[in-house]
């Protein structure tokens, strides 16, 4: 894949969840690609100290994705948005099951993981479609059967989001077809973070490819669901 299109400009880049794991490395990619990127996450001061830490030019800003109110406000003063990776999620029912969940848990884990990315995308992508150029990518999970698998039992308001964000893609990809917007889900697979601390790959490693993903040439997918160099869709 190519790390994107020559532009007189360059393009900005908006990360959720990007001040740490999965999301700090993808801005961090991003950032060294020569996008303009903007880390964004709850805590304001997180948020900036993450993106003093990649470096030179990159904003920050607090954004909580289940704040409708804030989501807006931060889409006026954030302003144009070129690349958008909704990657800000939570995993907190690791070791349940379906029937015995405290359902609270799973209202919670719908509320960022696809609520928040749908209010996210409400408010960043018609204006892409508007100026006929944009890249979506949302970070869904392994855990879900569009990637090949099957849903987790073991962590089930978790896999239920993720497969209806996997849904969210393709009704965005539809919804946005011809008007040079690409919207694709990445299965990152198991990364080592807060979340997954036990695993092997590191962050950086998944942000090569969800970048990849972010910088798709005018010619590439839509719609798909995506796993390193293997897809489905």
């Amino acid at each position: 894949m190519t790390h994107g299109e020559t532009a007189a400009e360059p393009r900005t880049a908006l990360v959720t969840g990007a001040n740490r794991g999965i999301g700090r490395a993808v801005a961090a990619e991003l950032h060294r690609r020569n996008l303009r990127v903007v880390v964004t996450g709850r805590d304001a001061e997180a948020a900036r100290a993450a993106a003093a830490e990649i470096g030179s030019g990159v904003r920050s800003h607090a954004l909580d994705v289940t704040d409708p109110d804030g989501v807006i406000r931060s889409s006026e003063e954030i302003g144009p948005v070129d690349v958008l990776v909704c990657n800000a999620g939570v995993l907190l029912d690791m070791g349940t099951d379906p029937l015995s969940v405290p359902l609270e848990l799973v209202e919670r884990t719908l509320l960022v993981n696809l609520l928040g990315s749908w209010r996210v995308t409400q408010a960043f992508v018609p204006p892409m479609v508007r100026r006929g150029w944009g890249r979506v990518v949302l970070v869904s999970s392994g855990t879900t059967a569009e990637f090949g698998g099957a849903l987790f039992a073991g962590a089930p308001g978790y896999s239920i989001s993720k497969s209806a964000l996997n849904g969210l893609t393709a009704m965005l990809a539809a919804q946005t077809e011809g008007s040079g917007v690409l919207v694709n889900a990445v299965n990152p697979g198991r990364v080592r973070t807060r979340m997954m601390p036990t695993q092997t790959t590191l962050p950086e490693e998944a942000a090569r490819y969800i970048a990849d993903v972010a910088t798709l040439p005018a010619d590439g997918p839509t719609g798909r669901f995506l796993t390193g160099n293997r897809s489905r869709g």
